[in-house]
Parts: structure tokens; sequence; C-alpha cells
């Protein structure tokens, strides 16, 4: 087998993925995942797996492969990445979002940062030591999975429900949404790696009332009661609440910037921390942001009913209370079902994991500092833990100082260094015999 080197390819594979379309609606209908499943499992059979492309839906593919370790009778670790990415309007960017041109030392195309770069990743890692006989310390079971930008019911979650068993012994894994650097000055970088994740409650909101004219009096107007709870809910300030992550976060981010940290007033403190703030605000507290309304279909007629959607986000430890405000805040006169409800997830920044994780990005940016935080979103690792799998998001990419990385998830020119991409291909190669 030819020798393959990973920091070569790794770009080229990036750029072929983002060409695939993988578009993701949220409604089922477009491409699917089907031909990005093909390009990863074709890439993966090069160097001697086997994987097997299975679909949860008409082109809603997924792939799996267990690489075998030197010692199969350890627990096994898991790397995932999602195939799909969100939809965009290719007249708002710069380059077009399926070119996935390299231009300006970059990778440009929607999934440049979620997440075909760590899907390349992989792949140019696994090719690499493959082709070299180098076999990882334990079994290493890749996924790359379907419909994640959806809640993963045709991906991760239809995975661990009906093919558990290709996750056999797997304890640990990494996926996305963490191990970016955040630069403090040349010297010193901070790595956010994700060690716990907001839950999810996107909500339908439905207020029934009772249909008529519009010139006549109408005490029971389902667009006047949905307005009133949408506006409740969306102004609604909600408590800061500190979880254990974020405080530790906190701490670490006072210390390496040598700011006086308030633990009775964490807002006072990022405040200070310029374009962080908005990331680590999310995470002080749970959200509740109305998106959608839908309701009658003519200027002179009450409609007998009115619709909203509502994006919610939990903190680990917080659901009870989150959905008790949410229905005292609808009031009596509007219910409220599930779009889509997951869980949230914490887990300590400790271990042989996480330090496995930390001695690959010091060998290679000796400025590197790990620094453990909580995704305001979610990922599919909200599927797996539900296998017992403990996890964290470590795609690891030493970043530009000035690059806004984290605007650029589902924004517009999304794009990746190169030298980053091979900044994270040496990190996991790394992180692998580490672990």
């Amino acid at each position: 087998m030819t020798t393959l080197n990973g920091e070569d390819e790794v770009a080229g594979l990036c750029r072929d993925l983002i060409r695939i379309d993988s578009t993701n609606a949220g409604d089922n209908s477009g491409p699917g995942e089907r031909a990005a499943a093909e390009y990863v499992a074709e890439k993966l059979a090069e160097v001697g797996l086997e994987p097997r492309i299975l679909e949860s839906d008409s082109h809603r593919a997924n792939v799996v492969v267990r690489v075998e370790g030197e010692d199969s009778s350890r627990d096994a670790l898991l790397l995932h990445g999602h195939l799909d990415v969100v939809p965009f309007d290719a007249a708002d960017w710069t380059l077009h979002p399926l070119s996935g041109e390299i231009a300006d030392g970059c990778v440009w195309g929607r999934g440049a940062v979620d997440m075909k770069n760590m899907d390349a990743m992989i792949l140019a890692v696994v090719r690499q030591r493959l082709s070299e006989g180098r076999r990882p310390p334990r079994d290493v079971v890749l996924a790359f999975t379907a419909d994640e930008e959806a809640g993963g019911g045709y991906g991760a979650h239809w995975l661990a429900a009906e093919h558990k068993d290709l996750f056999d012994g797997c304890t640990e894994a990494i996926g996305e949404v963490g191990g970016f650097s955040v630069s403090i000055d040349e010297a010193r970088r901070l790595y956010f790696i994700e060690a716990a994740e907001k839950g999810i409650a996107w909500m339908k909101l439905t207020a029934t009332g009772r249909a008529g004219h519009g010139s006549m009096l109408n005490a029971e107007n389902a667009v006047t009661e949905l307005a009133e709870a949408v506006g409740r809910i969306g102004r609604y300030e909600w408590p800061v609440r500190l979880t254990q992550t974020v405080s530790t976060l906190l701490t670490e981010l006072s210390k390496a910037l040598e700011l006086e940290l308030d633990l009775d007033d964490p807002e006072a403190t990022v405040a200070k921390l310029g374009p962080l703030a908005r990331m680590i605000g999310a995470t002080l507290r749970n959200t509740t942001n109305p998106t959608l309304l839908e309701a009658g279909y003519k200027t002179n007629v009450i409609p007998q009913t009115a619709v909203a959607h509502v994006d919610g986000r939990f903190l680990p430890g917080y659901e009870e209370e989150f959905f008790q405000t949410v229905d005292e805040l609808l009031g009596p006169n509007v219910t409220r079902e599930f779009v889509n409800h997951d869980i949230a997830l914490e887990t300590g920044f400790d271990g042989p994991l996480v330090r496995a994780m930390a001695d690959a990005l010091v060998a290679e940016d000796p400025g590197a500092l790990a620094v453990p935080y909580t995704l305001s979103g979610g990922t599919d690792l909200k599927a797996f833990s539900a296998l017992g799998i403990r996890g964290f998001g470590f795609a690891p990419l030493k970043l530009p100082a000035d690059l806004d990385f984290s605007g650029m998830f589902h924004g517009v020119d999304e794009r990746v260094p190169v030298d980053s991409l091979q900044f994270g291909v040496r990190v996991l190669d790394r992180f692998l015999d580490g672990c």
C-alpha cells in the first residue's frame, strides 16, 4: 500500500466533501447524505477497512467502521462527525458555498467549519496511519452521520437505537465544536474543548380562539393570545445559573486574561471578554427565542388558531426549571408541543482522555491551554450518550487571531485555513497515540 500523508491530503478531502451537496433543510427533502457517505466509504476502503453504509431512509446515509487497535480488550473510542450541512443563499457568499475553492490560504464553502473540516481530518489521520501500518492503541469506531443539523433522527439517534451493536465497547468519544483556538497574545492560545452542551426544546405553540369577522368584537382572538404569550417568552430574562463547566471556564479565563472574577456577578466578567462574550454569554442561562409565526389567511377574518415556534435551550441540571417557567409564561390558553426535544449533557474535565487532548495540543502548540466550555447548541453526542458514552467536542484547529470562527457556524463565507486543518491532523494523530 502506498504511504499517505494526512497533512497533504486533508485540504483536498475537505474540498471534495464540500463539493458534494448534502444540504439538510430539516424536512427530509434535498439530496441527502448518500453521495457524501459513498465518498467517505471509498476513502476508508482504500486503506483496507470495510465500512458499512447504513440508510435510515432514502439517501439518508450513515457510515460506520471499526478500526482494530493494538489492544482490543480495552474500551473503544468513538470518533464521530456529521455529513449534512445547513442550507445557504449563494448570492450572499463571496465564493459559491459548494465550490470547495482554496483561496487566501483557506478552504471555502458550506461545511468548512460545520463540520466537513473534522470529517476530512478524521479521514486524513486514519488513512495515513493505516497506510503506514500504525494501529491505534485501542479499537476506534468511526461514525459519519446523517441529519445532525435537524436533530439526528435519521442519523445518530437512529444508529444508537437500531445499530447499537456497532458501538459495543465504546466508552468515550470526540466530535465537533471544540478544540479550536482563541488567541490571548502572540505566544498564548486558549483551546476550547466542549465538556457540556445545553438541552434542546424546539416548541410549537398553539393558541385556539373563536373565528369571526374582523370588524366584530372578539375577546377570544387567537392571534392576540399567541402574541402576548410569545412576547412574554421572548422578553423573559432568565436568571443566571452557573454550571460546573462554566465556573471552571470563567476561573481559567480570569487567570489567563488577568481579569477579576466575581462569581456572584459572572456577567460582569463575561462582558470584558470581547468576541467571546457572545459565545459564553449564551451558556450562563436558559434561553427562549421565538423564531416563526403563522396565523390567518385574510385581513378581515379572525382565525381560529395561531401558531408560533420557539427555540428553547436549557442548561445541564435545569430542565425541570425551564419547562415550569415556560408553562407559566404561556398562560392557560396556549399549548405547547415538541418539534425537537433532547437532553443536556455535562461531564467532568478530567481523566486520561482530557490529558491526551491537552498533551497533544501542547506538543504542537507550546502556547496552548485547554479549557472546558459549554456549547449553547447540541451535537450527535446526545444520541451516543444514551449508549453510556462520555464525550467531548474536540476538532483541533489553531486559528488566526483575527478569524471569527464561531461566527461562521451556519454563517456566510464559511472557511477554514489550510494550515489549521494540517495542525488538526497532527494533533489528532498524537491524540490517538496517547489515548
